[in-house]
């Protein structure tokens, strides 16, 4: 690997770090870029708003993949690990975030298919964890959701098994009608009732199977706030040992 130059340690120093005033203001305006311009693709989607300003929307999307692309090539050509940087994750969104627009190019019918694909760069917007008063935060809440993340599995596996059971009942109970036909039919509906979800699509029609859906559904309400416990109390856990 080439040694870096003067000019792209202060580019890295800007673009991959929070270290002085300017990668700080990188980091800003990249955030407003990012969700300025997935606010021009939402309404771009919207037929009404397009027409009556397509081309500005047009020159705004242009625009903001220039100002994308510009920021790509820089971190290609700042990184100290260039093809790490290119195929690792932050990489592809970043090329995800422009190669759209330049594809429409290619193929004008595809727009929209491509349009939705523009969206990625939403999730550049994780980048704001880089930012030094969200540094903390940021690493709180993630601690949180590692350690959780045996609890929130066996939760997870004991409510998939729950589902299975319940819906074996309903299976049985309604008799192979009304929805419940197959096991997965009868399945699908327990994991809808029991997330609260309710669809209407599957519904029971005999006595036993409405009295163990009220069962199901108040039983859900109890098994929502279970998740939000478990990481909550993670996260008061490391606060607890910050200060």
């Amino acid at each position: 690997m080439a040694k870096q130059t003067d000019l792209q340690k202060k580019v890295y120093n800007i673009i991959f770090t929070t270290n002085g005033r300017w990668a700080y203001l990188f980091d800003v305006w990249l955030l407003i870029f990012i969700v300025v311009s997935c606010f021009v693709v939402i309404l771009e989607s919207v037929p009404s708003i397009k027409s009556a300003y397509g081309t500005s929307l047009y020159i705004l999307e242009w625009w903001f993949t220039l100002v994308f692309t510009i920021e790509y090539l820089l971190r290609i050509y700042s990184s100290k690990k260039t093809l790490k940087y290119i195929f690792s994750w932050w990489g592809i969104v970043d090329l995800l975030a422009i190669i759209p627009t330049y594809l429409t190019l290619l193929a004008p019918a595809a727009i929209g298919s491509l349009i939705s694909i523009r969206i990625f760069r939403l999730i550049r917007v994780f980048r704001v964890f880089k930012l030094k008063k969200y540094v903390t935060g940021g690493n709180i809440m993630m601690i949180a959701l590692a350690k959780s993340r045996p609890k929130i599995l066996t939760f997870v596996l004991f409510i998939l098994l729950i589902s299975v059971v319940l819906g074996s009942v309903m299976h049985v109970v309604e008799g192979q009608t009304n929805g419940f036909e197959t096991l997965p039919d009868s399945i699908y509906w327990a994991i809808v009732t029991l997330t609260t979800v309710g669809y209407g699509d599957v519904v029971p029609l005999t006595i036993l199977g409405k009295v163990i859906s009220t069962f199901i559904m108040i039983l859900g309400y109890g098994i929502i706030a279970v998740p939000t416990g478990i990481v909550s109390a993670e996260i008061v856990e490391e606060k607890y040992k910050k200060n």
